[in-house]
């Protein structure tokens, strides 16, 4: 399993951090997400041979938040 952080903006409360938790978790090969909400990062494990960063950058972006980079 690999992990990547991922550094979402525009998350202001619950609602968002719901959104982007369940948004990653929808992903085949995503099997934990933790989301940071005060300090904007989603934490991510997943299995590299199914999913990539593209993949967890447009499912966040589809629920109307911007990832602007990963650590």
């Amino acid at each position: 399993m690999a992990k990547t952080t991922l550094n979402v903006h525009g998350m202001s409360c619950g609602h968002c951090k719901m959104a982007v938790t369940n948004a990653l978790k929808e992903l085949d090969g995503v099997s934990n997400v933790s989301v940071d909400l005060e300090n904007g990062k989603a934490a991510v494990e997943y299995d590299e041979s199914k999913v990539q960063f593209d993949n967890m950058k447009d499912a966040v972006e589809e629920q109307g938040y911007d990832v602007v980079g990963q650590h």
